[in-house]
C-alpha cells in the first residue's frame, strides 16, 4: 500500500533490522524500542488492523510471534515477554499495518509504552543477531 512504511519495508524500499522472514510474515527490530529486544512481527500482505487481516496472514503472524517469543526468552532471559497488538488510533496504533509487538519485560518495569526513543543501530543489530540465534 502506498505510503505505508511497513509495506515499504516488505518491498525492500525502507531499511529494517530483520530478525526473521517467511512467505507470509516478516519480523524486525522496532526502531523506537520500549525495551531492548522489542521486535515487530507483520504480515507481508497489507491489512490495516485485525478487522482487515486475512486468516492465513493472521495465522502466520501468530506462528512467527510464538517462535520469536521463545527466541527472545532464550537470548535475552527477560522475566516476561509482552505480546501486544493494537487496533485503531484510540487503542494506540500508530502504524496502520497490522503488527504484533514482542516486548521483553523485567520484573517491576513500567508497562508504559510512551515516550519511546530511537534505538541505536548497532545495538538493534546486536540484539537482532542474538534473537536470530534461537532460530538455528
Amino acid at each position: 500500500m502506498s505510503g505505508c512504511i511497513f509495506c515499504e519495508i516488505v518491498d525492500g524500499r525502507a531499511p529494517c533490522e530483520k530478525v526473521y522472514e517467511d512467505d507470509l510474515s516478516l519480523a524486525f527490530m522496532d526502531i523506537f524500542p520500549v525495551a531492548p529486544g522489542h521486535t515487530l512481527v507483520i504480515p507481508k500482505r497489507h491489512a490495516k488492523d485485525i478487522f482487515e487481516i486475512d486468516a492465513a496472514s493472521l495465522a502466520a503472524v501468530s506462528r512467527t510471534s510464538q517462535q520469536l517469543a521463545h527466541c527472545i526468552r532464550k537470548a535475552l532471559a527477560p522475566d516476561g515477554v509482552m505480546v501486544m497488538q493494537l487496533n485503531g488510533a484510540a487503542a494506540g496504533q500508530t502504524v496502520f499495518h497490522y503488527h504484533t509487538h514482542l516486548i521483553p519485560r523485567a520484573e517491576g518495569s513500567s508497562l508504559a509504552l510512551q515516550p519511546r526513543v530511537p534505538g541505536q543501530p548497532g545495538e538493534l543489530s546486536a540484539l537482532a543477531g542474538r534473537i536470530r540465534l534461537g532460530l538455528e
